[in-house]
């Protein structure tokens, strides 16, 4: 493995390590075992090698999260209580991941090129989303789909991250989940819904 390639390991490892913002050069340097003047000149800048790290991260994350949603089914009948299931595991077991997702959406507002690959990855996540939960090809669905049932779906799942990284004692399981989703789904008179939801 040559140095570039060391470089973008041992920024990867800072970045899940300790985030954007408290990795420094020397945390790239000691952690690659390679010296400060090679950022320079494989990557030009710190913060371009802080970007790669990020984009790579963000790859692997999308691995993760493919490889959980794409488990063996257990036996649970409900395919929406598989799913949200999944993506709870997929949060515990690949936390540093998830964590750099977000801190990667926080540094892409002053970082063009890195918000230009994470819009990229939205709108692919969209079509994505929309595929699995209708089981139509990616290829063939309509873009209205896609803007709804994707984007909602998309939605849902930075909401229910947020709360398991932030205090996964009280974040909401995939049963709950699953509650909540049906009754929003219930339309008008939805607090009488709610309310008797479990009863």
């Amino acid at each position: 493995m040559g140095h570039r390639e060391e470089l973008l390991r041992g920024a990867k490892k800072a970045l899940l390590e300790k985030g954007y913002a408290r990795t420094t050069a020397r945390d790239i340097v000691a952690l690659s075992g390679t010296n400060l003047g090679s950022i320079g000149y494989h990557y030009g800048s710190t913060e371009a090698l802080m970007t790669a790290a990020m984009l790579s991260a963000i790859e692997e994350w999308g691995d993760a999260l493919g490889r959980a949603l794409g488990e063996p089914d257990d036996d649970t009948g409900d395919p929406m209580l598989r799913f949200w299931r999944r993506v709870i595991r997929s949060i515990q077991a690949d936390r540093p991941l998830w964590l750099a997702s977000i801190e990667a959406m926080l540094q892409a507002e002053h970082n063009p090129a890195l918000r230009e690959q994470l819009a990229g990855g939205m709108r692919a996540g969209r079509s994505g989303m929309a595929a699995l939960l209708t089981g139509i090809p990616e290829d063939q669905l309509d873009a209205e789909t896609v803007a709804s049932l994707g984007a909602v779906q998309m939605a849902l799942m930075s909401g229910v991250l947020t709360q398991w990284l932030t205090d996964p004692a009280t974040a909401p399981s995939a049963e709950q989940i699953v509650t909540g989703i049906r009754a929003l789904g219930g339309g008008p008179g939805l607090g009488q819904q709610v309310a008797g939801v479990g009863e």
